[in-house]
């Protein structure tokens, strides 16, 4: 994984900006998970990703992943390619292929 490393990193923090519709400092993390793991993929820097690492763990990443319902074609291919998750376990890539859109990689 690209960013194996992440222990190394234990003292990053999920950027606030990302989460600018909530009230961080009474924010749940394990509530909401998915959205906090979608938005550091939609838009978050190294320093994000090694904080939800730091969080949830690399299996709690990958499960958080497989059930986000909504990623760009170029969001889902990176994350299936850092996290080596096969498409076939994306809901979003169900989902696309539901709707009879073609995706071409």
């Amino acid at each position: 994984m690209f960013f194996s490393d992440y222990k190394n990193h234990p003292v990053f923090e999920v950027d606030k900006a990302l989460l600018w519709e909530y009230d961080v400092t009474r924010l749940d993390y394990t509530k909401i998970r998915i959205e906090i793991v979608t938005r550091v993929i939609e838009r978050g820097t190294f320093h994000d990703f090694y904080a939800i690492l730091n969080i949830y763990g690399e299996d709690g990443v990958r499960d958080a992943i497989k059930k986000i319902s909504y990623l760009s074609d170029i969001d889902m291919n990176f994350a299936s390619l850092v996290f080596n998750i096969p498409f076939n376990e994306l809901k979003c890539y169900s989902k696309k292929q539901l709707q009879g859109k073609h995706i071409y990689f």
